[in-house]
């Protein structure tokens, strides 16, 4: 059950305004425009949202971000051992003599009796590639959503809200919202 209690309007009641709770600020405009805390967060994920006091959203995208630019680095090295060890293959067996020795050729190093393909198959390169680009994707995604969330959070800056829990009429516990509008 959700029980919600919006506080009246300005054209509904001529009452004076609570004053504001504890850690909400009382100026009505953000620190950046909506714009500019788009921007900051699309180019580094978390700016916006440090520069509007977000502090923790701020280091959860900015985290996500590091994470995510490990895993792209790992990922291309990957790719790049996959091509570049496709056309390769490995000894699998050499030549012995009777006594059980290796055989050696006219160059020093033994002689190969058989070969084993590279495990680096061209599934394993379209693995590989794949690997790649959902890093890729998700780093693109990462920034694109940090910059719509400080947007949102630049444009919902004098919006106060209030979320708790408390026991409803029937004594179970129920989850209320007030909101006040401005």
């Amino acid at each position: 059950m959700i029980v919600a209690s919006p506080s009246p309007g300005r054209a509904q009641a001529a009452t004076p305004r609570a004053p504001a709770p504890a850690g909400v600020s009382k100026d009505v405009t953000p620190p950046v425009t909506p714009r500019r805390a788009f921007f900051y967060s699309l180019l580094v994920p978390g700016a916006g949202q440090a520069a509007l006091q977000r502090h923790f959203w701020g280091g959860v995208f900015f985290l996500t971000e590091g994470l995510s630019l490990a895993l792209v680095y790992r990922s291309a090295e990957d790719l790049r051992l996959a091509r570049q060890f496709r056309a390769d293959s490995v000894p699998a067996s050499y030549q012995v003599d009777a006594a059980g020795q290796p055989t050696f050729g006219g160059d020093g190093k033994p002689v190969v009796a058989s070969w084993a393909v590279s495990r680096y198959s061209d599934a394993r390169l379209r693995a590989r590639r794949t690997h790649y680009e959902d890093w890729l994707a998700a780093l693109i995604f990462n920034h694109l959503i940090s910059g719509a969330d400080a947007f949102v959070a630049a444009q919902l800056w004098d919006l106060p809200a209030r979320v708790g829990v408390r026991a409803a009429p029937n004594g179970q516990p129920a989850i209320s919202a007030s909101l006040s509008f401005r």
